[in-house]
Parts: structure tokens; sequence; C-alpha cells
């Protein structure tokens, strides 16, 4: 008995045989897992005992597989993709590609190129979906052997994810994926905004901006509403190995005495295992009033302390400036949460930023 015969998640798409296609379980090799982990509950981005410690909150999006990608290569001339999932994060205000979906990258030479976007059809898929696209052919063409091509495939930022299967062409090559140029990842920690809320695809966080820009691995440690700068949270970043720290817990800094009694003991902390790592701060690109420069000062007040005591590898990123011009307004869904421009303008902010740090490493 075949696997499609008795879970409807693996029907081939029309027009596709059954019998040409074959699946593979992408928690086994040659797939490339970067961006969190996979135990017997399914995919997460922190151990979950660690998670479970630092609030409810985190302990719940730590299923959120916001970050997460495989990496493989292929010569098939579609890719079916078949999920399990224990949630579906539908919200009024992001689209279930960002929220749900997968997309895909091809990469040559470190340049990355948008290929499609693999999302549930139906509007509330309890348990997961399957799907199908077309990638070297159209589907009216007689296969011909394809170019074994690099791929990325990025999970969905606000969904927790249990299986991901892949569905192939029968005899198509199936490799590891590439290295990425700078393999040591980049760890972002913070909120919504840093989880990918409101994305419209996966790859469209600033993370993915930036990612794809620089061929850079990274860390995806956004919370939503949950990045408080928890000394439980705090303790196990500090131990990650990482190119540079990241730090954009503004926004869920209930009150500003919070975000005083945290930001700079958050830098000490990561400061005690990791003397001279670049250490990047931003504020709120969202900034539109007199009650965020009190936040905007806080940040720069860690800032200039660290320099002050002699840090040569501390940044700030100023987020006033960064939903500016003509379009500022279309910068977010909501007021607060950026719109693949919004993130995009953000990744601009960082870029040389990070730039910089890496070019000092190479």
């Amino acid at each position: 008995m075949n696997i499609y015969e008795i879970d409807k998640n693996f029907q081939p798409p029309s027009g596709v045989p059954a019998e040409e296609i074959e699946w593979f379980n992408c928690a086994e090799e040659p797939f490339t897992l970067y961006g969190g982990m996979r135990d017997e509950k399914g995919y997460c981005r922190i151990p979950r005992d660690i998670a479970k410690t630092v609030s409810e909150g985190v302990e719940f999006l730590n299923e959120h597989t916001a970050g997460l990608r495989f990496r493989f290569k292929t010569n098939s001339p579609y890719i079916g993709l078949a999920v399990k999932w224990n949630n579906h994060g539908k919200m009024y205000h992001m689209a279930s590609t960002g929220s749900s979906g997968f997309d895909l990258y091809s990469v040559d030479n470190g340049i990355h190129s948008f290929k499609t976007v693999l999302a549930p059809f139906e509007l509330d898929p309890k348990e997961g979906y399957s799907t199908f696209k077309y990638l070297n052919i159209s589907k009216n063409e007689t296969y011909k052997e394809g170019k074994v091509t690099d791929y990325i495939m990025n999970f969905p930022l606000y969904n927790s994810v249990t299986e991901v299967y892949v569905g192939l062409k029968k005899g198509s090559v199936l490799e590891k994926g590439g290295e990425y140029t700078h393999s040591i990842p980049a760890v972002f920690y913070g909120s919504s905004i840093t989880q990918g809320g409101c994305a419209s695809r996966p790859g469209t966080s600033y993370e993915g901006f930036l990612s794809r820009a620089l061929d850079m691995d990274y860390i995806n440690l956004g919370f939503s509403g949950n990045g408080k700068g928890e000394k439980e949270i705090v303790d196990y970043m500090k131990n990650l190995k990482m190119s540079m720290f990241i730090s954009d817990y503004d926004h869920n800094a209930p009150t500003l005495e919070h975000l005083k009694e945290t930001h700079y003991k958050m830098y000490e902390n990561i400061r005690t295992v990791n003397p001279d790592l670049p250490y990047v701060m931003i504020s709120k690109p969202d900034f539109c009033n007199s009650s965020d420069w009190g936040r905007r000062e806080t940040i720069m007040e860690t800032y200039a302390k660290a320099l002050a005591n002699g840090d040569k590898n501390v940044y700030f990123v100023d987020g006033a400036g960064i939903f500016n011009g003509i379009e500022a307004g279309d910068c977010t869904v909501d007021g607060t949460h950026p719109t693949d421009l919004g993130f995009y303008k953000m990744s601009e902010a960082f870029y040389p930023v990070i730039k910089l740090i890496l070019s000092k490493k190479d």
C-alpha cells in the first residue's frame, strides 16, 4: 500500500500520476535544517525545557517555526509539500502564505532567487495540507532532465509544524544542499516584528531579506508579545554559537521602566560569555509619538554606556528613521506590524551594519 492511499495529505496534484512521485522526510538526510531543531514532538526554535522556564507565551510560540529552513539539491521538475501541524496560525491581518506557508528560493553562487510559495488552499486546514508546484518546466511539457539546483525552503512564521515531507519526481537527483558563505548564524531576539508579523511570505521577514542579501545563516528568536528580556532566555542565548547578536525587543517591554530595567542588563549578561561578540541594538521602527522618545533614549543610553566602557563591538540602528518618505504609511499593516515594504526598509537599515560586521570576520 502506498502512503497516498492512506493519507490524503500525500495526494498528488491533478495531472501528476501518483506512481511518479517519491516522498522524502525532511527530518532525514540529505536535508539540512537551519534555524532550529526537531524532537519527538516536532519542530521548535529552542529546547522545550528552556522555553517552559521563560513564560507560557514563549513555550507556545517556540513551536512557531519562524526562521527555520531546510536546504537540499534536486533536478525534479516539480516539488510537492505535505505538512502536518498542531495548530493553524490564522490571523485577520496576516496572509496565510506568511503565517502558514513555506516559500522556496534557489541559490546559485550565493545569489538567492525566489521560486514559489507552497501554502494551504483551504481557509482553515486543521491538521496540515499538501500542495505541488512545477519548477523547471510547465506542466504541459514533456519532462526533461533539469539542472541540479540548490534550494532553501523557509518554514511558516506563525504556525507549528510537526512533520514535513517533500515530493519529487521519482528518479530525480536528491543531494545535500550547499553552505552559506557566512555559516555561523546571527541571532535575532525580539518581538512579533522580529518573528515576522505580518510578512506576506516567510522569506520577506527582515531577517530573510538580510540572509539572502548577505548569504548569511541566522536564528529567529522573535516571540510575538513575549520578547521581554527575561533572564532565562538571555542565559540560553548567551551560550549560542553566533556571529553577532541583534537586540530588537523594544516593542514587547510592557513599560518604559521594564525596558530600563532589562535592556542594559541583557547586554551585560550576553557580554559575560561573549566579550568581543558584535552586539547590535535597534529602537522601534514605527516611531510615531513622544512616548517613544523614552524608549529610544533608553536604548541609546545602553549604547553610549557600552561605548564609554570601551566596547568596540557595539552598534546602534535608529528605528525612528526607518519608516519614512511618501510611502511611510504603507510600511505597516496596522500601524505596528510591517508589510513586506516595511520589512525591506528594516533590512536596508540593518544591512550596512551587518555587512560591516561580516566583512571584519572575513
